[in-house]
């Protein structure tokens, strides 16, 4: 069974201790065990980088190897074409998610260069969106299977 790739982006090692009036008090700790709980038998393979190429190097073996990506891009959303060209070349299903509701926030978090190429996206659902996310991610695998 191939796994799903849960892809975490530039800050987020800081959740729980990052802005909690914006992202709460969930760690990234926390969610990854949520994350392992919602995908049932399928493996995860879980990262978090702050660094834009090593992004782009896991989803590129997401793109050899996954079924899946959830991935949460935090600020490189906005401005990475790199990363966008690299999610592109995934011939599954890619959920973005953003615990914070990035419309409801400062004009330059509107616009995600990955939602552009994402199946779906969640925001504004705080870590709960994790497994919600993962959830929906294995039915679109199943459904294709």
């Amino acid at each position: 069974m191939k796994p799903i790739f849960i892809l975490n982006g530039p800050n987020l090692n800081r959740l729980g201790r990052r802005e909690p009036g914006i992202y709460g008090t969930t760690t990234l700790a926390e969610i990854k065990v949520m994350c392992r709980g919602a995908a049932g038998a399928y493996p995860v393979r879980f990262h978090q980088t702050n660094a834009e190429h090593e992004l782009v190097e896991w989803v590129h073996e997401a793109t050899d190897e996954g079924a899946g990506i959830l991935i949460n891009p935090a600020g490189l959303s906005f401005r990475s074409i790199p990363l966008l060209d690299a999610l592109k070349m995934f011939p599954g299903p890619i959920v973005e998610l953003h615990i914070s509701n990035i419309h409801r926030r400062e004009e330059i978090y509107h616009r995600s260069l990955v939602s552009t190429v994402a199946t779906g996206v969640i925001a504004g659902l705080g870590a709960k969106g994790y497994p919600l996310a993962v959830n929906w991610l294995v039915e679109l695998v199943e459904a294709s299977r």
